[in-house]
């Protein structure tokens, strides 16, 4: 059992802003966006935000994975700017997953899931957390993990390649697995994923749909990332063999052609970190945006030159991409060296805006659209 941890909670005004050197309010002049979005803050001081995960009261759920805490947002008085933030656990190893479902919250650390039962009606007393898998790998090199709730009601859960790119016997390496919500029927799902950061279900035909990053140290333009599309259990996406569907690696792709393997829906920037993706499904943004594709770009550390540091969109025509652009961009100065800020994870509110992780300079953005 995790120990019991004492609900905190302080208001944000209380916060000095740690946007290294900008302000909350001067990031936000700095992103552009479509004619008719804009950007507001809807948390700031929330230390490394990571996913995120929103309860049926609107509690915003923010996990972690450097400061091993997880937090819940309150917006008291429904103004779109969280007034409180409440510490639900501070003892976790990179507890970069978080994920909601019928009032529980998951939370997912390196090598552990663990669940707080009720964990709305109990925000000032949080509940000591359940056990429910200690079946993953205890590596931190891709450790940190992104789950989700499926429309099977299976929990996902990605377990990265524990190095740039290698061949493991564990079999539980570089897939997405999933397993009954107490934990039982663990099972892998999709296999060949280097390290999947992020995923959502189509809306229609609830086939799952991932990010994944390509491996490093092949120059600063290839391997693209990806955005897969999954269609049955069991389907394999490449890694280590095959990268951004028709690239073989130098060590391993003698041993199995691209042609196994299941190539991109899209492929995205080289290094541009693809994590968060999300498929619109609200009624406030206009109607070319619902079903579509939205993707945060952490952003690039193996590259000259950066790339990334932003939100980019893939149309869709069906299950086939009709192109890939960037939708909100700013995060990174136009000399490609200064960074303001690194989009993580995407969340849709129950008024159709958009919020957005930040876990450079530890904010929570709000896009809405408020054109004709």
């Amino acid at each position: 059992m995790k120990k019991l941890v004492l609900a905190t909670s302080v208001l944000f005004l209380f916060f000095s802003g740690s946007c290294k050197a900008q302000s909350a309010e001067e990031i936000c002049k700095k992103i552009e966006l479509p004619e008719g979005f804009k950007i507001s803050v809807y948390a700031e001081g929330v230390e490394n935000a990571r996913s995120l995960a929103i309860g049926d009261k609107g509690t915003v759920f923010v996990g972690n994975r450097t400061e091993d805490r997880v937090y819940a947002l309150v917006d008291t008085d429904q103004d779109f700017k969280a007034e409180r933030k409440i510490v639900i656990a501070d003892d976790l190893e990179m507890p970069n997953g978080v994920a909601f479902h019928k009032g529980d919250l998951y939370v997912a650390e390196v090598d552990k899931i663990w669940k707080y039962t009720n964990i709305e009606e109990n925000l000032n007393n949080v509940p000591e957390a359940e056990l429910v898998s200690d079946a993953f790998p205890s590596d931190r090199h891709h450790g940190w993990k992104y789950i989700a709730i499926g429309p099977d009601e299976k929990l996902y859960v990605p377990v990265g390649a524990p190095c740039n790119v290698c061949l493991e016997e564990n079999e539980l390496y570089s897939t997405i697995c999933r397993m009954d919500l107490d934990g039982k029927n663990l099972e892998v799902y999709a296999e060949g994923v280097r390290n999947s950061v992020g995923f959502d279900w189509h809306p229609i035909t609830n086939e799952l749909w991932f990010t994944d990053n390509g491996r490093d140290m092949m120059g600063d333009d290839i391997p693209a990332d990806e955005l897969n599309r999954t269609t049955t259990k069991g389907q394999h996406f490449g890694f280590p063999f095959c990268h951004q569907g028709d690239l073989s690696d130098p060590q391993y792709g003698s041993q199995r052609s691209c042609e196994e393997f299941i190539p991109p829906v899209q492929k995205l920037g080289p290094h541009v970190a693809g994590l968060g993706v999300i498929f619109y499904q609200g009624n406030q943004f206009p109607e070319e945006y619902h079903n579509q594709v939205f993707i945060a770009e952490h952003g690039s550390w193996n590259r000259s030159t950066k790339i990334g540091y932003r939100i980019s969109l893939v149309k869709l025509d069906g299950n086939n991409s009709l192109g890939y652009e960037t939708f909100a961009s700013g995060w990174l100065a136009d000399n490609k060296e200064e960074v303001y800020g690194r989009p993580v994870s995407l969340l849709e509110l129950k008024d159709g805006s958009l919020l957005v992780s930040d876990d450079y300079s530890d904010l929570i953005y709000r896009i809405s659209y408020e054109g004709e």
